[in-house]
C-alpha cells in the first residue's frame, strides 16, 4: 500500500505525540512492550491491623499507555446513587479506606466527592490531574476530572482486597510513573500540549449515565462499522462504546492514538472502547476521529 506524504506526516504526528506523553523509558520502545501481566501483589498489614498501603508495591506492571496490561480486564464503575442510599455506612467506610490507602500510597490529599459513587483526589497540577485521567482510563478504571481534582470510583459493594486495592493500586501505579519516571521540563511540555489539543477541540470523554448517552449509541455504532468495517462488540457500558478489533496490538495501537488525539479510549483484550456522549457534536467528533485512525492503523499493518 502506497502512503502519501500527508498520511506519513499524520503517523509522524501520532508517533510524536504519544512520545511526549510517555515516560522516557518507553519513548523508544513502547511498539515492543507487552500487555503481559506481573500478577497481583497481595495485602500487608501494618501492626494496627490495617492495611499498610505504603509498603504494598516494590515496582509495577508497564502502564496501559505504553501497551503493558491494563490493572483491570473490565471496567470499574463508581456505585449508583440507588446502591449508596441503600447501604450509606458501608460506602462512607469505602470511601474512607480508599482516602487512606490513596493518602498512604501517593502522599496525595483526599476529599469525599460532592458527586456520590466517587473520590476525590488533590492532584499537583492540572496536568497532572489530565495526564492521570487518560492513564487511568486506558487501565480500565473509570475518572472523571475537575481542574487539580481527580475523581475515583467508589461503592458500598465494593471488597478490601478487590475493588478498594484496584482503585489504591491504579492511582499508586500512575503516580509511580508521573512522579517518579518523568522530569519536570517534561511535564510542562505536556502542559502545553494538552492545552493545544483543547484549543483544536475539547478532550471526548465518556457520558455519565444520568445523560443517558447510550441513547446516541446506535448511530454512533452506525457511522463507525460504515467507515471503518469495524463491528460493535456485545460489551455493554453506559457512556462506552465497544468495537471488535483483530488483534490486541491493533487495540492498542488505536487506544493509544485516540488518546493522543484528545478522545478518552480503552480496550479490554481485542475490544477497543471509544465515549459515548449526549452531546452530538462530540459523537460526530469520535466518529470522525476513530475512522482517521482505522485509516493510519492500516496503513502501520498492525490491524490483521
Amino acid at each position: 500500500m502506497t502512503i502519501t506524504i500527508y498520511e506519513r506526516a499524520a503517523l509522524e504526528e501520532l508517533d510524536s505525540r504519544l512520545k511526549m506523553v510517555l515516560p522516557e523509558e518507553y519513548q523508544e520502545s513502547y511498539e515492543d512492550v507487552q500487555p503481559v501481566s506481573m500478577g497481583s501483589a497481595p495485602l500487608k498489614y501494618g501492626a494496627d491491623g490495617h492495611v499498610a498501603w505504603d509498603q504494598m508495591w516494590d515496582s509495577f506492571c508497564d502502564l496501559a499507555m505504553a501497551g503493558g496490561p491494563p490493572h483491570k480486564g473490565v471496567l470499574l464503575e463508581p456505585a449508583s446513587r440507588e446502591e449508596i442510599d441503600a447501604r450509606p455506612d458501608r460506602y462512607e467506610e469505602v470511601v474512607d479506606e480508599i482516602r487512606r490507602g490513596i493518602t498512604l500510597a501517593t502522599d496525595l490529599s483526599t476529599a469525599a466527592s460532592p458527586h456520590p459513587g466517587w473520590c476525590q483526589v488533590g492532584c499537583l497540577s492540572d496536568t497532572m490531574a489530565l495526564w492521570l485521567l487518560r492513564a487511568i482510563v486506558m487501565e480500565n478504571v473509570s475518572a472523571q476530572v475537575e481542574g487539580r481534582w481527580l475523581d475515583l470510583p467508589a461503592g458500598p459493594a465494593f471488597r478490601l482486597e478487590k475493588e478498594i486495592k484496584n482503585v489504591i493500586t491504579v492511582i499508586a501505579k500512575t503516580c509511580h510513573y508521573w512522579l517518579g519516571h518523568m522530569s519536570q521540563s517534561q511535564k510542562l511540555a505536556i502542559g502545553d500540549f494538552f492545552r493545544a489539543l483543547a484549543k483544536e477541540s475539547p478532550l471526548i470523554t465518556s457520558g455519565a449515565a444520568d445523560d443517558e448517552p447510550n441513547q446516541a449509541a446506535p448511530a454512533l455504532a452506525e457511522r463507525i462499522h460504515r467507515e471503518t468495517g469495524l463491528r460493535a462488540s456485545p460489551h455493554r457500558y453506559t457512556g462506552w462504546h465497544g468495537v471488535e478489533c483483530a488483534t490486541v496490538r491493533g487495540a492498542i495501537w488505536m487506544m493509544r492514538a485516540l488518546v493522543v488525539s484528545n478522545v478518552l479510549a480503552r480496550r479490554e483484550g481485542t475490544v477497543l472502547f471509544v465515549p459515548v456522549n449526549a452531546s452530538s457534536d462530540s459523537n460526530e467528533r469520535v466518529a470522525a476521529t476513530l475512522s482517521r485512525i482505522h485509516h493510519l492503523a492500516s496503513l502501520r499493518n498492525v490491524l490483521a
